[in-house]
């Protein structure tokens, strides 16, 4: 339509430029003669003046049409330019170059071409927004949602028997079984959602769910891979500035770290060998005191269910444990300092627990005192490592899952019963070879007080055999090709010692693939 405007004050331009002339020839002519009349030379000169009024409209008219269509131009090759950059990815700097010189320009295509192509770009835009729109998760609740976790596949190659084939924590007699095994698996991968809620009271809320495929395996040919979904973690969180409120089932928030391994995700790696863990329902309050704007203290303190590490003893109904039946939940504080050091956190924590126990009417106290360290070293170089000292602790792994024993009466009722004693922890040595290759070297050991169970308490009187102590160590190289690419490999050796038999020991060469997503 602007080009079509164009053209007609053009030609009214021309007529007007051709016309002129004449009239002011006519205008002389006239003028020069005596008997014209004074009245028709008034007009005649009125028609000259409208005319030179018309023309000076025309090119006016004819300037802004020529500017109008200039903006347009420039405005239609800028949406242009942007609209192929949304379609498309940027192409090497040649190519551009190429394509440039190579297309027409945009001024001398016709209108219909650029609808065309900005009809073509539309719908490439509206496929996109749909392929977008197809991958977002969606809540009931409208409030962002988001979907994360591990497709995790490992294979490995055990010389041993232990409590795990795939994921072992500690080894355990062999008894004529074959010592040597393959297997692959991917029963450790994990799956969990998160959703941002409302801000209440000044407060960010928050929740989430984790779960994996290592809860059992159903009774089916082949059941032992297809492995049963199991709840790990699900809360809610509270988050104000310096103040956080978390309820619900959580990891222990006393022991924060753990080594790292992508062979043991099920557990966390040496669970049963001094490193302190659970998923435990609880409700703590954490309080953040910033001393500068790299160092920190932590407080947090809760109580938590008081689980003490019993196998239910039913598959559908709920039973107390001996810790529950106490009447009272688990007691559980930290504190802790960080830092910067090397443009890396360094922290160290110290944290308590208590639990009251009863065991068939005799009351236990459970204890633990705990310290965990992270300090980088270097600027590729971390030590981190946790430790504890505990009593009738086995509810948070602590002796090697053993929390009391019991004496030589066969009658629980009667029989004495004395928490087990004992210590453990472990340390890992960090090399952050590249920032997409790492190694790290762990050694570990949960230790039973000999002191307890010699002259107490047997075999005979406590099932499964009784534990003393459980080594292990292990090496690993972790690459990450890509954020959402994991490739590790790690060698893992168990050592175990029962009170009243030799020792075991378990070797795993572990060969682990994950995508995150």
């Amino acid at each position: 339509m602007a080009e079509h405007s164009i053209r007609v004050r053009s030609r009214c331009f021309v007529l007007a430029c051709l016309t002129l002339p004449g009239a002011l020839a006519v205008a002389q002519s006239v003028s020069g003669q005596a008997p014209v009349q004074t009245t028709d030379g008034a007009n005649l000169a009125g028609q000259v003046q409208e005319l030179r009024a018309m023309v000076e409209e025309l090119r006016q008219e004819n300037e802004a049409s020529r500017a109008e269509m200039k903006q347009l131009r420039e405005q239609l090759q800028k949406t242009q330019a942007v609209l192929e950059k949304l379609s498309s990815p940027s192409p090497p700097a040649q190519n551009q170059a190429a394509s440039a010189s190579s297309a027409p320009p945009l001024g001398s295509q016709s209108i219909p071409a650029r609808v065309d192509k900005l009809e073509e770009t539309q719908a490439l835009l509206n496929d996109k927004i749909n392929e977008q729109y197809q991958t977002k998760v969606e809540a009931a609740s409208k409030y962002h949602v988001r979907l994360s976790g591990i497709v995790l596949m490992n294979a490995f190659r055990n010389h041993g028997l232990s409590d795990n084939f795939d994921f072992p924590d500690y080894a355990v007699p062999s008894l004529g079984a074959p010592q040597s095994g393959f297997g692959a698996s991917l029963r450790q991968s994990e799956i969990g959602l998160e959703v941002f809620g409302p801000t209440l009271l000044g407060a960010k809320t928050s929740a989430n769910v984790h779960m994996d495929f290592a809860g059992g395996f159903p009774s089916t040919p082949n059941g032992v891979e297809f492995g049963i979904a199991r709840l790990r973690t699900a809360s809610a969180r509270f988050d104000w500035a310096n103040t956080s409120v978390v309820a619900g089932q959580d990891s222990l928030f006393i022991s924060p770290l753990s080594p790292t391994s992508f062979a043991s995700l099920a557990t966390p790696a040496f669970a049963y060998a001094g490193n302190l863990w659970g998923w435990i329902p609880q409700l703590r309050v954490e309080h953040r005191f910033n001393v500068s704007d790299t160092q920190k203290f932590t407080l947090q303190a809760g109580i938590l269910d008081n689980l003490t590490w019993q196998t239910p003893p039913d598959t559908f109904y709920r039973y107390p444990t001996a810790g529950e039946q106490s009447g009272q939940p688990a007691y559980a504080a930290r504190t802790s300092w960080s830092s910067q050091i090397f443009g890396r956190e360094i922290s160290l924590g110290a944290a308590g627990y208590y639990s009251r126990q009863n065991w068939y009417g005799q009351h236990i106290d459970g204890w633990a005192g705990m310290g965990d360290w992270q300090i980088p070293i270097t600027a590729r170089f971390t030590l981190s490592g946790e430790f504890y000292r505990g009593r009738a602790a086995g509810g948070l792994g602590a002796g090697i899952g053993q929390t009391v024993l019991y004496g030589p009466s066969s009658e629980y009722y009667a029989t004495p019963i004395r928490g087990v004693d004992s210590a453990g922890g472990w340390t890992q040595f960090k090399w952050q070879v590249t920032p997409r290759i790492e190694m790290n070297a762990v050694i570990a050991q949960d230790d039973v007080f000999s002191s307890d169970v010699l002259g107490f308490a047997t075999d005979q009187t406590n099932y499964p055999p009784i534990l003393g102590r459980n080594r292990g160590a292990f090496g690993n190289v972790i690459f990450r090709p890509r954020s959402d690419l994991i490739l590790a490999t790690e060698f893992r050796r168990l050592r175990t010692y029962p009170f009243y038999d030799t020792s075991s020991v378990t070797n795993q060469l572990n060969l682990a693939v994950g995508v995150l997503f």
